[in-house]
């Protein structure tokens, strides 16, 4: 180094820097990228941490902290969660519009100015559209609709937080309906909103599914009006559970917004908990229903039966003096017929025909072999009887 030249303290340095950036790039400009870390102070402040990943590679080729200041976030943190639905957080893509600054002892930040949600929502319904797509293509998105419903949905297996306020609605609702009908309810606990919903979830179906033939339908639940993160619900290893497993599954996240990939794939999807309740008590009003018009019908139908077998045994009994006397007519000249075929075939009409009777020592004489010469026979003849003795046998 020249000896002359005085050298640059490190602050002198940073602040030539920090004047540089400001005449370089005075404007505020339009940015996107990934929120990597996203920190509220207790001073209103939000500080975050922007990334940009390769496409390919999805490995990080820009990084930049940032922050927002307390007079302008507390006003984009309720206006984001409003127009997306979801929490300012770490994973989502962002689009921001940030002043670039360089301070002496910071060094390079963003100073976050404004947010446009609709890049997020954009994101995020191109994320969905793509594990809808990936559902579709493999074949099971509509694998649980198929399921047949159960008649009695009565064992139910309820995935939930424990401290749910809608849980909480869901089971008073199912357990005191004015119809008295029975319920056996379980909960398998899981978080419903943050990072751990969709681990928890499938954890949860795990569980179930390890002694499946307990229940007959899986609910899966959470309360509250306004929904702040639906997004946990929308990943594909989650609906692909959900839409493979075994056992029906009705939802009810308690939402007024556009349904979830979750709410799709499901065998029915409700807006809330109680609404879930409510389907399945009517599910069981309906089959009792069914059971009360089968017993009007049975006992309709007995009583009928019995009307028509009355009025025929009434008529039978009219009619049966009548036919008796018929029947009674009818084998009285049956009888007279019978006798007279056997007057016709009697000895005694047989020989006033001209015939007669052979017998030799009582039995009748059938053929020439049964008599011999010099036997006594006995002719029967129409008026008495002839006694003679053989004393011829002349063959034809």
């Amino acid at each position: 180094m020249n000896s002359l030249e005085k050298p640059f303290s490190l602050y002198s340095l940073n602040s030539l820097v920090s004047r540089a950036v400001s005449e370089a790039l005075p404007l505020r400009y339009w940015v996107t990228g990934e929120l990597s870390e996203v920190r509220e102070a207790a001073n209103g402040h939000c500080y975050i941490e922007l990334v940009e990943r390769d496409e390919a590679t999805n490995e990080i080729i820009a990084k930049a902290r940032g922050a927002i200041w307390s007079r302008i976030y507390t006003l984009l943190r309720p206006y984001f969660l409003e127009q997306t639905g979801r929490p300012f957080s770490q994973g989502l893509k962002v689009l921001l519009q940030v002043s670039v600054n360089f301070h002496e002892l910071y060094g390079y930040t963003l100073d976050v100015c404004d947010i446009d949600p609709s890049y997020t929502v954009g994101d995020m319904a191109r994320k969905r559209l793509l594990v809808i797509k990936r559902l579709t293509d493999e074949g099971v998105i509509d694998l649980n609709k198929e399921l047949p419903f159960p008649l009695l949905p009565q064992r139910i297996a309820v995935i939930s937080s424990s401290s749910a306020a809608g849980y909480g609605d869901f089971c008073d609702q199912l357990m005191n309906n004015r119809y008295g009908f029975a319920f056996y309810t379980r909960l398998f606990p899981s978080p419903m909103q943050g990072g751990g919903v969709e681990q928890g979830i499938i954890a949860a179906l795990e569980m179930i599914a390890s002694d499946i033939d307990m229940w007959d339908v899986v609910v899966i639940i959470r309360g509250g009006g306004a929904v702040s993160d639906l997004s946990c619900f929308d990943t594909y290893d989650l609906a692909n559970n959900c839409a493979q497993f075994p056992l029906p599954v009705i939802t009810g996240i308690g939402h007024q917004r556009d349904e979830s990939v979750l709410d799709l794939v499901a065998h029915t999807s409700v807006k809330t908990p109680t609404a879930v309740a409510e389907l399945l008590i009517h599910s069981m009003l309906g089959q009792a229903a069914r059971l009360a018009d089968m017993r009007q019908s049975m006992s309709t139908g007995v009583r009928t039966l019995l009307d028509n077998e009355r009025r025929r045994l009434q008529a039978a009994c009219q009619k049966l003096p009548s036919s008796v006397a018929m029947y009674m007519q009818e084998q009285r000249h049956r009888l007279t017929l019978y006798e007279k075929y056997i007057d016709a075939a009697s000895p005694e009409h047989v020989l006033a025909l001209g015939y007669s009777i052979t017998r030799i020592n009582g039995k009748a004489v059938r053929s020439l072999d049964g008599v011999a010469v010099g036997d006594t026979i006995v002719t029967s003849v129409s008026g008495g009887e002839i006694t003679s003795t053989v004393t011829v046998k002349n063959d034809e």
